[in-house]
């Protein structure tokens, strides 16, 4: 599935993912390959990511929301802090 996560700032990470999950406003939202559509509210966490290569992909956040279109995932943060990606694309 294709994944995109951007900030208000700059996309943060984008490419081809076996699943995310989020920190929904409600707990974790695991999603897979032919998950149903969603759109969700997120909370203070951690977004992790399982790409179909490399190393799994984590990203800190603090608010935003997630949406889930056929196999399209978009995050949408209103900050974001990872070490290893801060500031550009993943793939």
């Amino acid at each position: 599935m294709k994944v995109e996560v951007v900030s208000t700032r700059a996309a943060v990470w984008t490419g081809e993912a076996t699943s995310v999950v989020v920190p929904a406003a409600n707990g974790e939202l695991g999603i897979l390959t032919g998950r149903e559509p969603v759109l969700a509210v997120l909370r203070q966490g951690t977004v992790r990511i399982t790409p179909t290569e490399g190393e799994l992909v984590t990203v800190d956040v603090t608010e935003g929301f997630v949406s889930v279109d056929r196999d399209n995932v978009t995050v949408v943060l209103e900050s974001a802090e990872d070490t290893a990606l801060l500031g550009g694309l993943g793939e």
